[in-house]
């Protein structure tokens, strides 16, 4: 349940980010669910491959390369998906910096929620 409720809540993220930077664009809630879920997807398949490549760069950038490498996530997952769009690098490390804050809430968020069972 906790898994379906953070999937949906990252989807509906992903339509807010859409909605505040015009960058990043998004044609509708089904597509939003199918970009968090790909979103998902290579953040757990392939971003800690990314990491671990780029772990020199990272540490000589004291963390910060950690933001380039989420942007190419949030670009990557745009050019395969239809209806999900980015117009540029910079749109996509925007995109990401907001998506990954909305992200933070609701993992926040739905802990207390359905913790208090």
């Amino acid at each position: 349940m906790k898994l379906i409720l953070r999937w949906l809540l990252l989807a509906a993220a992903l339509l807010l980010v859409a909605h505040l930077y015009p960058g990043v664009t998004v044609s509708s809630f089904g597509a939003a669910l199918i970009a968090a879920l790909v979103l998902g997807l290579f953040n757990t398949l392939v971003r800690p491959l990314l990491v671990l490549l780029t772990l020199p760069v990272t540490l000589l950038t004291l963390g910060l390369f950690l933001f380039v490498i989420n942007a190419l996530m949030f670009w990557s997952a745009a050019s395969v998906l239809a209806g999900f769009s980015v117009t540029g690098f910079p749109a996509a490390l925007i995109g990401s910096l907001i998506y990954s804050a909305c992200g933070m809430v609701i993992d926040v968020a739905v802990e207390r929620l359905l913790s208090r069972d």
